[in-house]
């Protein structure tokens, strides 16, 4: 059974989707959830199936007080790192809210202070606390999505399926047509032969 909350009503739970992929943005979700909201279903989005995040997303958008989704592009990845990126999404998904979190609690070990709201990291907290757990829904549902228009734009590497994860598969595309502009250039794209 997850716990509704780390620390108050008013808290935000958030986590990122898409982080060891190659190709795609990392998403974020973040999500307020009522004091009346339950669910036996909704767990870490790992342990679901797809039909069942699926049947999930809309409910928790409806149910919720208020979410917000970010995408952040893999040229800034690029950039800044797959970890600051994370953050950055997750980042942008609480100040997409519609209301101000008095907490925050984040899923894993690494995050920076967010404005002036205090968080905690809770490593699994995808499997402990139930607006993390939605989170994780949401930015893997949002990702998801995502990345099915990118696969109409680029059918050969096949994202409808892999979702741009390192696929033997995906890894194949890449050698055989080469890299995209959603590919993510500071990773590793093919291992050394």
């Amino acid at each position: 059974m997850l716990l509704k909350y780390y620390k108050n009503l008013n808290e935000t739970g958030t986590d990122e989707a898409g982080r060891g992929c190659l190709a795609g943005p990392v998403t974020a979700a973040a999500i307020i959830l009522p004091e009346s909201f339950e669910n036996s279903i909704l767990t870490d989005s790992k342990l679901l199936s797809e039909r069942k995040r699926e049947l999930l997303e809309p409910l928790l958008k409806n149910e919720s007080i208020c979410f917000g989704i970010a995408h952040i592009q893999p040229t800034v990845i690029d950039d800044i790192n797959i970890l600051n990126a994370s953050i950055l999404a997750m980042h942008n998904a609480i100040d997409s809210l519609s209301k101000i979190p008095e907490y925050i609690i984040v899923d894993g070990n690494r995050f920076k202070p967010f404005k002036n709201i205090d968080h905690s990291c809770i490593i699994k907290g995808d499997s402990k606390y139930l607006s993390i757990a939605a989170a994780s829904v949401l930015a893997k549902t949002a990702r998801d999505a995502y990345m099915l228009k990118l696969h109409d734009e680029y059918p050969m590497y096949n994202w409808k399926k892999n979702k741009g994860y390192p696929t033997k598969e995906h890894r194949a595309a890449i050698k055989k047509y080469g890299t995209t502009k959603y590919h993510r250039m500071s990773f590793k794209l093919l291992p050394d032969n």
